[in-house]
């Protein structure tokens, strides 16, 4: 077997871990700060231990990129708590689906950032999500935990879009193992203060999974993105990304026996196909401007 071969099959086993961090928030019976904050140190130590064993660098490079990585941090920790919230408002199933509006909201928060300028089918893209978010919410009022939840899961998705946008900008040049260990640093040290004390007192069972959470569903997949990355371009990690809801909503119907209706589906599904399409339609801009 090839080093592509090779990469693609690690891919999709990384998008499967990143898809399967959501059932956590239904496993785990601890708030989305708690979760956020075991998952971060723990992921954290892990990714500084794979670093120093790989003999990679984990310096910066300077003072600025240290302002870079406070910032990202900041918005990780925001979106990782909102993200754990939407799941345990909506459920796992049509929480992913909520998030994964962020490759539309990206396109339209990039002009702000890079010279794009939006095209009509950017705007076809977001009718689309719109008409999937509106079949994924069962009523208007914020008293439904679904259509809170769903509500929370666009917010943390435009959390990770603000993200992904400052993180292409200004920390590209770092690995996905470098650049997530210093954001997880920064996220352990600010939850430390808001973790209540439902830690100290959780289970063993709990412990266990937490840990799993950090190490093997969080820190393990960037290691992997980066490895990966050498042999695939990253258009094609993109795409396969865009899998990441698929995988989410599967893993949740087979082992937390959620059952997500017609319309659920049907609105990820248009959610889904907007960003898929983004996400070649991004590739394709620049790669044109590249050139």
């Amino acid at each position: 077997m090839d080093a592509v071969k090779k990469s693609l099959i690690s891919l999709h086993f990384t998008v499967i871990l990143l898809g399967g961090t959501a059932l956590f928030s239904r496993l785990v019976p601890l708030s989305a700060s708690d979760i956020t904050l075991v998952r971060s140190v723990f992921a954290c130590i892990a990714l500084f231990a794979f670093l120093k064993l790989a003999k990679n660098k984990i310096k910066l490079n300077s003072k600025k990129d240290y302002g870079v990585a406070l910032g990202l941090g900041v918005l990780m920790a925001l979106h990782w708590v909102t993200y754990f919230a939407a799941m345990q408002y909506a459920g796992v199933s049509v929480g992913m689906i909520a998030l994964f509006t962020f490759p539309v909201i990206t396109v339209l928060i990039e002009p702000f950032f890079e010279r794009v300028r939006l095209v009509w089918q950017d705007i076809v893209s977001t009718v689309t999500v719109v008409v999937g978010v509106y079949l994924i919410v069962p009523e208007t009022s914020l008293e439904n935990d679904i259509t809170l939840g769903v509500l929370i899961g666009i917010a943390s998705a435009i959390l990770y879009s603000f993200r992904n946008l400052i993180h292409r900008k200004h920390f590209k040049h770092y690995s996905g193992a470098q650049a997530m260990a210093w954001q997880t640093l920064v996220i352990s040290i600010l939850m430390l203060p808001v973790g209540s004390a439902a830690i100290t007192s959780a289970s063993t069972s709990s412990w266990l999974m937490l840990l799993l959470l950090g190490t093997v569903f969080t820190a393990l997949p960037h290691a992997l993105i980066a490895a990966s990355l050498r042999h695939l371009r990253a258009k094609t990690f993109s795409l396969i990304a865009c899998m990441q809801p698929l995988y989410g909503v599967f893993l949740a119907i087979i082992l937390l026996n959620e059952k997500p209706g017609l319309s659920a589906l049907l609105g990820g599904i248009l959610i889904t196909s907007a960003s898929v399409y983004e996400t070649l339609n991004t590739h394709k801009l620049h790669n044109a401007k590249d050139d």
